[in-house]
């Protein structure tokens, strides 16, 4: 199809979407409870997103992805509020704004850092929707090259690297919580030959471990806990006068705006790694590169534009591989997959033919998400700060009831409840002995794709490894994982860091 005629499916699209009343009401409500989400400290865009998963199972599939990325767009934006307010990350992603967004609200410059987060977050879930738009086809003719021997070294690797990241203690311990999750994802009976697996005699087990549930629970549970241990007592939020796009620093900071929003997407699209640390990356360039890093922490605009732009356009980029290689790139793009499962799509090199047009669709629905975040944000940017005074004594209640009701209502099965609560108070202790849940989670994800295609590529091959090395793209892959769990060990890193220090200390001779 050429140029012209994606760009008139785009448009016919996005006619259709804006032609029904109803999207736009699920479009606003969506998005400003994404930003209070995202605005109240303890909870995140991912447990929002998997919390609205189960309200939109009776809706229309265009209806249910304008909910849901509304959802995903508004919580990561929504975190700046907090940040820049009461010096407290919304979210994770929003850490970093903190450092410059507080100071400029301590000098009442609070409306201005609202005003350059909505703009900045803007143009960087803009730039991420145009690159999801740009490289999701080309990714996805790729992978139609792929077979069960890449698309299992594929799922391995996802699960690899989403802990390469995530690990602050020993490095062995991100394997251990994507080995667990693929645990989980062995229970039931298998696709291939129908044989029951760990059900351990409960027939409520043979059909497998539901996403939904250990989702909510990875999340939830332990958010309340830690909530409910150590309230948050945040000082009153800082006074906003009037909040207004700023345009002048964002032109300002053009170079600055473009190469947080490429950093964003990249970090996006590696699998697992998430908007949190898009924006640390992108915060220490623009500090690094600047020509005053010394006024980065006192209230540089530079440092908030960096991480807005990077956190937002994160966003696309972590939709890149969800829809073409069916990986989620971040824990929200994790519940998404889950959702999409629900609703029936398959995401993969599959998706182009399965479901024509619904990458077109999902572009048509973040370019609205955009568009309603940055009107969002100006508009009832006074009412949601007012929901930074409500104690965490009245929405903790409420999150656990919705935790409840969202495990339940996949297929009104009890046992879901108990697998929500006995996952989340693992996941509880997990955290606190510092095991990252990313990799435990994208395991519970994608173990059905690696056992599925390890047993089927075995059963090609008569139980023959030897393929997994004879292939091209299997072999890259084989490499790859090799060297991400290999620079993950301390011993490997040290020993790279000597080898080039001897190679820059290496005297040079004259010819």
């Amino acid at each position: 199809m050429d140029l012209v005629g994606q760009f008139s499916i785009f448009f016919g699209t996005l006619v259709a979407l804006l032609s029904n009343p109803y999207n736009w009401v699920l479009l606003v409500v969506s998005m400003v409870l994404g930003i209070v989400f995202g605005a109240l400290p303890g909870l995140t865009a991912t447990l929002g997103v998997a919390l609205l998963t189960t309200l939109t199972y009776g809706l229309p599939l265009s209806s249910a992805m304008i909910s849901l990325l509304a959802m995903y767009v508004g919580a990561v934006y929504g975190g700046s509020y907090a940040s820049i307010l009461i010096n407290i990350p919304g979210t994770a992603a929003a850490a970093a704004t903190a450092l410059d967004g507080y100071p400029m609200a301590l000098r009442g410059e609070g409306g201005r850092a609202l005003g350059l987060t909505t703009t900045a977050s803007f143009i960087g879930t803009v730039l991420g929707t145009v690159a999801l738009a740009a490289t999701a086809p080309l990714i996805a003719r790729l992978a139609l090259q792929f077979t069960s021997f890449e698309f299992f070294l594929l799922a391995f690797f996802g699960i690899v690297i989403s802990g390469s990241l995530t690990a602050n203690d020993l490095f062995y311990k991100s394997w251990i919580a994507g080995l667990l999750g693929l645990i989980l994802a062995c229970v039931g009976r298998d696709n291939l030959q129908s044989y029951p697996r760990f059900t351990m005699g409960f027939s409520q087990l043979e059909g497998g471990i539901e996403v939904v549930p250990v989702l909510i629970g990875a999340f939830g549970i332990p958010q309340i806990i830690k909530t409910m241990r150590d309230p948050l007592r945040a000082a009153k939020p800082q006074e906003v006068r009037k909040i207004l796009p700023d345009w002048g620093t964002i032109g300002r900071q053009f170079k600055n705006v473009v190469r947080s929003a490429l950093i964003g997407i990249g970090i996006g699209a590696v699998p697992g790694v998430g908007e949190d640390v898009a924006a640390w990356v992108s915060y220490g360039t623009a500090k690094n590169t600047s020509r005053h890093p010394e006024r980065f922490g006192t209230g540089e605009p530079a440092g908030v534009v960096a991480c807005e732009t990077a956190n937002n356009a994160c966003i696309g980029g972590a939709l890149i591989p969800l829809l073409t290689l069916g990986i989620p790139g971040s824990p929200p793009a994790a519940m998404l997959l889950g959702a999409l499962l629900i609703h029936g799509v398959n995401p993969g090199p599959n998706l182009p033919f399965e479901r024509p047009g619904f990458l077109i669709e999902v572009t048509a629905t973040m370019l609205l998400c955009s568009a309603a975040m940055w009107a969002c944000g100006m508009l009832l940017c006074r009412q949601v700060i007012k929901v930074l005074r409500a104690p965490s004594e009245v929405f903790l209640p409420i999150v656990a009831v919705l935790c409840v009701i969202g495990s339940y209502a996949i297929g009104l099965n009890i046992v879901n409840l108990y697998l929500m609560v006995l996952v989340g108070v693992a996941a509880y202790f997990l955290i606190e002995m510092e095991y990252p849940i990313a990799p435990l989670v994208i395991g519970v994800i994608l173990g059905p794709m690696a056992d599925e295609n390890l047993r089927r590529a075995l059963m090609v091959s008569q139980g023959s490894f030897l393929p997994f090395f004879t292939r091209p793209v299997s072999l890259i892959l084989i490499l790859t994982i090799v060297l991400v769990m290999l620079n993950q060990v301390p011993a490997y890193r040290l020993w790279q860091t000597g080898i080039f220090d001897r190679l820059r200390r290496r005297p040079t001779t004259a010819p």
